[in-house]
This record gives structure tokens, sequence and C-alpha cells, in this order.
């Protein structure tokens, strides 16, 4: 009798320990596959995200296919030529004309991680007037701000590649992006920001 009422004390103990457990290996697991936080490094993507703000990253749905549209923000591998110090970043290959943005992808992805805005998709003609991407004819500007660039002009277009995306920073005059090194292939993005959850005073969607 004795025995078994020190079982039935010990039970709830287990149960307890088991439902902690459980909700941490469930905890990693969602941090591993589905979301995940990360710190905006630098001031690209001024006014939406500033340096230090940090978001969450949904990586579950690119994962199951969920491509990404014009004025999605995504995280992303750039090419290793992005973080060359010097010199022209869109490798060789490309042949890029002059007045164009790097029309292809770069070789080979970096450990690195970058943050921007996608403004055109696979098949796109894209060329960029005073900063502004023109993308079948059409200015792609939404309910995002950006800081604009008068000078920023590649005339020239070029159609993005197949299953590659052309992503530009909101702080158009101080944004390392695919201007420079090419459009990202899907295959290098993590995932779409949803969510901003530091500092407090700008929580919310994205």
């Amino acid at each position: 009798m004795l025995e078994r009422l020190r079982a039935l004390r010990r039970r709830p103990i287990f149960e307890l320990a088991f439902v902690v457990a459980t909700a941490l290996l469930l905890a990693v697991a969602m941090q591993a596959y589905a979301i995940k936080p990360y710190r905006i490094p630098s001031g690209s993507m001024e006014p939406t995200l500033d340096i230090g703000q940090r978001v969450l990253v949904n990586r579950l749905s690119t994962r199951l296919g969920d491509d990404p549209d014009p004025g999605d923000i995504v995280v992303f591998h750039p090419p290793t030529s992005a973080l060359k110090a010097g010199g022209t970043q869109c490798e060789a290959s490309a042949i890029q004309l002059p007045d164009q943005v790097c029309p292809r992808p770069g070789s080979t992805p970096a450990d690195a991680t970058f943050i921007k805005r996608v403004v055109a998709r696979p098949g796109d003609h894209l060329k960029i007037v005073d900063g502004v991407p023109i993308v079948n004819g059409r200015r792609v500007e939404g309910d995002w701000q950006t800081i604009p660039c008068p000078s920023c002009d590649y005339p020239t277009a070029i159609t993005v590649p197949p299953d590659d995306y052309f992503v530009m920073g909101d702080n158009r005059p101080n944004s390392d992006d695919s201007r420079f090194w090419g459009p990202v292939p899907r295959d290098w993005i993590i995932g779409k920001a949803v969510l901003t959850y530091w500092p407090p005073d700008r929580v919310g969607a994205l």
C-alpha cells in the first residue's frame, strides 16, 4: 500500500517532466525547421528595418515550395562574390553590359546570410531608374518605405533567369544587393521574414 502511494506521488512529477521535455524538443524542432530569429546586421533595409532589430523568419513555407513574391522580405545566402572587398562583385561569366545590373547569379553561396526585399521573379524583365525597379514596364512600389537614390540608374534591361529572384535593400543608396552581384537562386533562400519582435516599439508583421 505504501509503495503504491509513493508511485502515485511520483506520477505527477514524471508527467510534468515529460511535458516540459516535449515542449523543449518541439521548440528546438520549430526553430530548426520552421521559425528562426535573425538580427539585422546593417542599415541596408532602413527605414523598414534598423540595425539591431530582430525578425522571425518562416523557413517551413519556403521548404514546402512557397515561392516569394515581389514585396516579400527574405533571408538568403548571397554569393561568395558579395563578400569580396573592392572590385566588381559580378562574376565575369555573367557578361554584364554597360548601364546594366549584374544579370546572372554567382556560382557559389556564402555561409553568411543577407536580408533584402524581392523586387522581381524568374522571367521578369527588369531595369532600374532613379533607384526604382521597373519590372515588365511597371514600377515596383508598395506600402513599404524606401530611401530614394536618384543617381541609381541601370537602364539596360535584363531578364531574371529561371529559378532566380532579384532582391534589393530598401535603403537604395546604401545596399549591397542583386544590382551588384546578381539574382539569388531559389535554393539559396532560407525563408521569408514575417514578423519583427524587437525592439518592443517596432513589434509587428512585415
